[in-house]
């Protein structure tokens, strides 16, 4: 994944050109925010000048510090804390995400949605496909190569032992599918629209609290709170990413240990990956983002898309198409009402799943939605909120719903209709559950290795494109950060990923994200608000 996309396409304008604002303003729009405030903003300066990007390497140093030191309690203690909060606040936190859904319904189909994001006559840098195709690399990655067979396969084990084998794997799509389609893909749309109205519209810097500082004034305590948005924003990307880190070294590993046919590799093999993943993303850091990004990006999509259509074609494809079009309509006709879903009079064992899964992808979706939501905003620029809307929320859940019916299909039908030992996979080792099933399909090696590469390269795109968003959160908006902190940044992002490496444990990876994505759930409803108001004096001029 890359930010700087469209680089040497269209001129950005200098500040010479942006009077009283960033260099990350792009018009000369309504922004309310007074220069001098802007003026003060960190940019350029040292560190030690710098009090926001001091806050943020030593919030997000201390994790990792502590998690290399002591690991366990790191863990332990993001467990306990997340199951208290989880506890409490569980319903404030789906009935945020089923908001942010039902906002975005409301702007796409209200006249706002004829509202561009730019001048009235700005029109997009992208074409419909390529800018379709960028959607996918920033919210496509490990996560699905890891997730697809295993996901809805563990969803499976639980309903199985509560409720019977009656729609079980129906039911297990569905929860996979709700977990990855419209209410995720909401969250990055709305905090990317937000991003991107009050910097391409109003001409604001392209930070969190900009919108704030821009709608509630400038007084300190406004300040305040912009500033900690921005901080929390930090800390949710840094340890969301870490979090990926670990999972797509876990998955690398077991790939190359069914690659290799190796046994009893353990943590060798795994710090190995590491120290090659480090040592891969470490220098793109030392040079300005090019199209060699894009160009990673683009291939690992190649790759997971082609692996896509092969396990269609080549597996049993009368069962995966046939569970694909039941999941849309199932998925479609139940996705509103079940966002309300808090599982409070279930059994204990149903709300441990429920805290474990449906809350803890939500607020990593949250984690992510900073960085994820300024590249959406960085090429979305011209679009209506309309065409952004339909795009980045529903076209995206289609695909994953497609990747989901062919992976998790694959999962069950090797569980249903074969006496493979899938299911024992997934209990035993959920990371070697894609490489188990690419072993019964012609080519084993060869797709074995393209999953390996894939996730790899994924892995390095996303390291990469979040040390440069860190840099430019943590400097003011500074479009192009420096060398030196995005080094730094990305040596923070490396430690946090070895931290959760070394706990050995997804669920425990899953909670200390948790941990630092929830702060952010009350700074997203902030923007919201804080758009809603502002838009509701704008008005398109000229045709959508």
């Amino acid at each position: 994944m890359r930010l700087a996309v469209g680089a040497g396409r269209r001129k950005v304008p200098s500040r010479a050109a942006c009077p009283g604002r960033l260099p990350a303003c792009s018009i000369e729009g309504p922004c309310a925010i007074p220069a001098p405030v802007l003026e003060n903003q960190p940019g350029r300066e040292p560190i030690f000048r710098n009090p926001l990007l001091i806050a943020a390497l030593g919030l997000t140093g201390a994790v990792a510090i502590w998690g290399l030191v002591d690991t366990a309690g790191l863990a332990a203690f993001a467990t306990t804390l997340v199951a208290i909060q989880f506890t409490s606040r569980a319903w404030f936190i789906m009935l945020t995400v089923s908001l942010m859904l039902l906002v975005s319904i409301f702007l796409a189909l209200s006249p706002w949605g004829r509202i561009r994001l730019g001048a009235d006559d700005d029109r997009s840098e992208f074409s419909l496909v390529s800018w379709l195709t960028m959607l996918f690399a920033a919210g496509m990655g490990v996560g699905l190569l890891y997730w697809g067979t295993a996901e809805p396969l563990t969803h499976y084990l639980l309903i199985t032992e509560i409720e019977g084998e009656r729609r079980a794997a129906d039911l297990a799509l569905f929860l996979t599918n709700f977990h990855w389609g419209l209410h995720a893909w909401a969250i990055y749309g709305l905090t990317g629209l937000v991003i991107a109205y009050f910097s391409f519209r109003r001409g604001c810097p392209i930070l969190v609290g900009a919108p704030l500082l821009d709608v509630l004034g400038t007084s300190a305590p406004v300040r305040a709170l912009a500033w900690l948005s921005n901080l929390l924003a930090i800390y949710a990307i840094a340890i969301g990413v870490g979090g990926s880190v670990a999972m797509g070294v876990f998955q690398v590993k077991e790939g190359v240990d069914a690659l290799f046919g190796l046994e009893g590799t353990g943590a060798g093999l795994t710090f190995a990956v590491f120290v090659v993943l480090c040592l891969a993303y470490l220098p793109p850091l030392l040079v300005d983002l090019g199209r060699g990004m894009a160009l990673l990006s683009n291939v690992a999509i190649a790759i997971a898309a082609a692996l896509m259509l092969f396990i269609l074609i080549a597996g049993p494809t009368y069962f995966l198409m046939g569970g694909i079009v039941q999941a849309i309509g199932e998925y479609f006709t139940a996705v509103l009402p079940h966002g309300f879903r808090t599982f409070t009079f279930m059994d204990e064992r149903v709300g441990n799943w429920f805290q474990a899964w449906t809350l803890t992808y939500m607020v990593w979706w949250l984690a992510w939605a900073p960085f994820v939501g300024v590249f959406i905003a960085r090429i979305s620029r011209g679009r209506t909120i309309r065409e952004f809307i339909l795009g980045v929320v529903l076209v995206p859940t289609l695909f994953s719903i497609l990747w989901f019916g062919v992976f998790g299909g694959v999962g069950f039908y090797g569980a249903l209709r074969t006496e493979e030992p899938i299911l024992e996979i997934v209990q035993s080792n959920v990371s070697a559950v894609s490489f188990f099933i690419l072993g019964y399909f012609p080519l084993p090696s060869l797709t074995i290795a393209l999953v390996v590469l894939a996730a790899f390269l994924f892995l390095v795109t996303s390291v990469v494109s979040a040390a440069f968003v860190l840099g430019m959160f943590s400097s003011g908006g500074d479009p192009d950060p420096g060398k030196g902190v995005r080094l730094t940044w990305g040596v923070i992002l490396g430690g946090l990923g070895l931290v959760m490496i070394l706990s050995g444990s997804i669920d425990a990876v899953k909670s200390i994200i948790a941990l630092g994505a929830l702060p952010f759930v009350y700074i997203v409803l902030l923007l919201v608000v804080c758009f809603l108001k502002v838009i509701r004096t704008d008005r398109a001029g000229g045709p959508s």
